[in-house]
């Protein structure tokens, strides 16, 4: 992900060679890497850490115990199954000017579930899609009665497991 660095908007970047990036490029980045952030990328009560790639980040504890969905979680990464994935996409297509709703379904060529549109930026995003269905072609229906396909992306610096 690289680094950021969040100041008060005093005036010019205190690291030396630093530069003010465009919030814009830092979420199309973490997109492309498959990096959820905050309550839009991980709806409270909908989002369980090991399907959200947490784990992989560091974000999960399986010895310290004592968190929400701690069994759950502990239990699941334990059985080794984790069936559904937060992936990165990339649409290809128009996509349109109101951009994708959050939760649109991701279908496959025949039009079976493969999963849920999570968030994205333009045609960029990420989608909580079944492991198994992520080979084939997949599609997302838009709101003007269109049809937009997507790619799923396995980012490099997943661990090979789960890829």
């Amino acid at each position: 992900m690289g680094w950021r660095l969040l100041i008060r908007d005093e005036g010019l970047v205190p690291v030396p060679r630093g530069r003010l990036g465009d919030p814009r490029d830092y979420h199309r980045h973490r997109y492309q890497q498959g990096v959820p952030e905050g309550v839009r990328d991980l709806p409270p009560g909908v989002a369980l850490p090991l399907e959200s790639n947490l784990a992989f980040m560091n974000g999960v504890s399986f010895t310290k115990g004592c968190y929400i969905g701690q069994e759950l979680t502990a239990r699941t990464h334990h059985m080794g199954v984790i069936r559904k994935r937060l992936f990165p996409v990339q649409l290809l297509g128009p996509v349109p000017e109101d951009g994708i709703a959050l939760g649109t379904p991701v279908l496959t060529e025949s039009g079976q579930a493969a999963g849920k549109y999570r968030a994205g930026q333009g045609d960029v995003g990420l989608a909580l899609l079944r492991a198994e269905k992520i080979k084939g072609p997949l599609h997302i229906r838009t709101s003007n009665s269109g049809q937009v396909a997507l790619t799923v992306f396995v980012p490099d610096w997943w661990p090979t497991v789960a890829k």
